[in-house]
């Protein structure tokens, strides 16, 4: 189990969680299953230009682009060792999604003039975004939260609790 850090509940009880799954969450999975040669084995340098500018919307992306991305990788996570093919593996896939030097924000800076009083701006946020339906008998789903983050919501409400063996959190909704 991976540390994460140190977290306070109610602002009076410390708390230590950590990675509960080994390994890369399932959608980095899923979309480098769909991009690497033989269903999985490793993302090759086309592999990886597909997936920019599919994915990543980089349609301006070269061959030449997606190959320093993938040398720079290896430089990184294997000290510079040269490998019978010059493809990525899930894991390799994963630090380059995460790398923020490699995979950059799309906008670092902020792009609007933000002097203004708080009040003067508009701030999509969501309240029991969790939700299916109305408050009482719906159910919690996260794909009600899904939505409204692509519908532009920049506040989501989480309510976290610790399981019963106060050894991890669990996201109630």
């Amino acid at each position: 189990m991976g540390y994460m850090g140190d977290y306070s509940m109610c602002i009076c009880f410390p708390k230590k969680f950590g990675v509960t799954e080994a390994g890369p969450p399932v959608d980095v999975k899923e979309v480098f299953m769909k991009y690497a040669t033989g269903g999985g084995s490793g993302m090759t340098v086309e592999q990886l230009r597909r997936f920019l500018v599919e994915v990543q919307g980089d349609v301006e992306a070269s061959m030449e682009d997606a190959e320093r991305i993938v040398e720079e990788v290896f430089k990184r996570r294997h000290n510079n060792v040269k490998l019978p093919e010059l493809a990525l593996s899930l894991e390799d896939f994963q630090f380059y999604l995460f790398c923020v030097d490699l995979n950059p924000p799309l906008l670092n800076k902020v792009h609007q003039d933000m002097t203004a009083p708080l009040s003067h701006y508009f701030i999509y946020t969501g309240h029991n975004s969790y939700l299916t339906g109305n408050q009482i008998s719906s159910d919690c789903s996260d794909v009600p939260i899904i939505k409204a983050l692509k519908r532009g919501l920049r506040v989501v409400e989480l309510d976290l609790w610790p399981n019963s063996s106060k050894d991890d959190v669990l996201v109630l909704h």
